[in-house]
């Protein structure tokens, strides 16, 4: 705790509670007259006491727990103040040590282990000192010389057990409470964590949305577009050609109306339903035949039974860069090679187009989408391009088997 204990931030209020308690009964027995009419001219300075033990009960209202110095004066006006009660009492009989327990429970409070077993020393050595005024300064010694020889030794003993009772009691419960107070903040700081994962798989996901109707939707419009340019173009000179491109577009559009929907309901599931990987793609690549007009060649060999994450990776991969080449590339040539060992996939793919600045189109959204495919499976993405010579693109994806 960095600021000073108050009323209203004690950490155990009833503490405080029982030190006003303690005080009250130490004030009225103070002013009490002495039972015994022997001794009853021994009144001692009462009004002195009473300003004592309410400056005392003040000074608990304040604790610092902050700079050493202030702890320090802290205690030493205490001491002062324990002084002159014991020696301004007045009743040699009441030794009543409350004062002494409330000058420890509060050092607990604001002192660390050594502190404490210092205050707890000048306590019990505060309490001998008032023994000895109250029994041998007293105007009654002979009584106790010849009838409590060792009354002063046993209180001492048990007034010393008394102190260290209190003293481990106090420890027990601060460190009870330091440890709710550690339990708390790590709470806090694991909500605050369990916050930071879940807002960042919320970006995540939303991330792979992007990349999933990125590289679907895309496609599909894509090609799509390329179908109704070509139709319009040929509508007048050749309606004949012109209509198969449209019902090309036709097919192109239902497909990507169902590339939304799965985007949407089963972003989860596979790109592909009720067909092989390999089936899919080569799907793909007879869907940029028709696109472009150029039928590519392939070499498709799945030896190793992929995982779905891989699976759907590889897929998507193929699908943008096919996508890519069909708007921009405008290749003689296509060439896709996928082939897997027990321990890797290898893709390919190559086309013969015109290629690009690579320093200069890296910032697009699906040369980025596949380079993050790649490497959440742990796989390398390589991409070789210069401008008139076409561009290769090279995937490895390590395959566990479990």
């Amino acid at each position: 705790m960095s600021r000073p204990i108050q009323f209203n931030n004690h950490p155990f209020r009833f503490l405080l509670y029982l030190e006003w308690i303690l005080l009250a009964i130490a004030a009225i027995s103070a002013i009490v007259p002495y039972p015994i009419s022997r001794y009853s001219n021994y009144t001692g300075y009462p009004g002195l006491t009473i300003f004592s033990l309410m400056i005392f009960t003040i000074l608990g209202l304040r604790l610092p727990t902050n700079k050493q110095f202030h702890k320090i004066l802290y205690t030493a006006l205490q001491v002062i103040l324990i002084v002159v009660i014991a020696l301004f009492w007045g009743k040699p009989a009441r030794i009543f040590p409350v004062i002494f327990l409330i000058f420890v429970i509060r050092s607990c409070l604001i002192f660390e282990l050594p502190g404490r077993l210092v205050v707890t020393s000048i306590s019990f050595s505060l309490f001998l000192l008032t023994l000895r005024i109250r029994f041998y300064h007293s105007p009654i010694p002979a009584i106790v010389n010849e009838r409590f020889r060792f009354f002063g030794l046993n209180l001492s003993i048990l007034f010393l057990l008394t102190l260290i009772f209190t003293l481990l009691l106090m420890n027990a419960v601060l460190s009870e409470r330091q440890s709710r107070e550690k339990l708390a903040a790590a709470n806090k700081k694991l909500r605050e964590y369990a916050l930071r994962i879940e807002n960042q798989a919320t970006l995540e996901e939303r991330n792979r949305l992007a990349r999933e109707i990125h590289d679907s939707l895309g496609h599909s419009l894509t090609a799509l577009n390329l179908q109704l340019e070509t139709g319009l173009k040929l509508w007048q000179a050749n309606p004949t050609k012109a209509e198969g491109f449209l019902t090309r577009a036709k097919e192109l559009g239902s497909k990507a109306l169902q590339d939304v929907r799965e985007s949407v309901s089963t972003m989860r599931s596979h790109p592909w339903q009720g067909e092989s990987l390999e089936q899919a793609i080569i799907t793909l690549l007879e869907d940029l035949e028709h696109t472009i007009g150029v039928k590519p060649t392939y070499n498709i060999n799945f030896s190793e039974q992929l995982s779905s994450e891989i699976s759907v990776a590889v897929y998507r991969i193929i699908q943008e860069s096919l996508t890519n080449i069909s708007k921009y590339a405008n290749p003689p040539e296509v060439k896709l090679e996928i082939l897997t060992s027990p321990t890797e996939l290898y893709l390919q793919i190559q086309d013969t187009g015109i290629g690009f600045d690579l320093n200069q189109n890296t910032t697009g959204f699906g040369l980025q989408s596949m380079r993050d495919r790649t490497e959440a499976l742990g796989g390398k993405f390589n991409i070789e391009t210069t401008p008139g010579e076409g561009c290769k693109i090279q995937v490895n994806i390590p395959i566990y088997h479990f």
